[in-house]
């Protein structure tokens, strides 16, 4: 057992008590839980991130690539360190809305995402999908995004079981120009 720490369940920890690091603050991702950036309406004229990130420059808007039909983006909120998502430029918001071309640069940039990962972090393995719509649990439903996220053996630890949060070991504008240099390269 550490130092000032007790196994007494009921133990009540005040404002100003010293709790020994039982708990860990992350309030950056208020914003998220707040809807910070989320569409306010159907259209790409309503504050949709995944419209206006285009327009910025690559490392403003942490992108990692761009294509024709499709582009590269890190997770803002990402669950590993290199989460990115795969993003068509048009506004859709389900995947059967989407054009052959779109289908399939959606699909090459997803095998290149993991090439890259792969290349540049080790992952180990990925978790590639996609949440259709509110219910389904997307985050910003108006617009369709893929999400690969790169898993290592071992990536899951006492923090996000017991700390209910993740740490990442880099920042994402550090991962960003990581994952676009790779890109390049491959």
């Amino acid at each position: 057992m550490l130092a000032g720490m007790t196994s007494e369940p009921e133990q009540q920890i005040g404002v100003g008590t010293p709790d020994a690091f039982q708990r860990l603050w992350t309030p950056h991702r208020m914003a998220y839980i707040q809807g910070e950036d989320k569409p306010t309406g159907p259209g790409p004229d309503d504050g949709c991130p995944f419209c206006s990130i285009p327009a910025k420059s690559d490392e403003d808007g942490l992108v990692i690539a761009r294509g024709a039909q499709v582009y590269a983006v890190l997770n803002l909120y990402p669950y590993n360190g290199g989460h990115l998502m795969a993003v068509p430029y048009r506004h859709v918001a389900d995947y059967t809305e989407l054009t052959s071309p779109e289908t399939t640069e959606l699909a090459e940039f997803t095998k290149r995402a993991m090439t890259v990962l792969r290349k540049v972090s080790g992952a180990h393995g990925f978790n590639i999908g996609m949440n259709q719509g509110k219910e389904a649990g997307a985050g910003i439903a108006a617009h369709l995004h893929q999400h690969v996220v790169p898993r290592w053996g071992g990536d899951t630890n006492f923090m996000p079981v017991v700390g209910h949060t993740k740490v990442l070991p880099q920042l994402l504008a550090d991962t960003r120009t990581m994952l676009a240099e790779g890109w390049r390269k491959v």
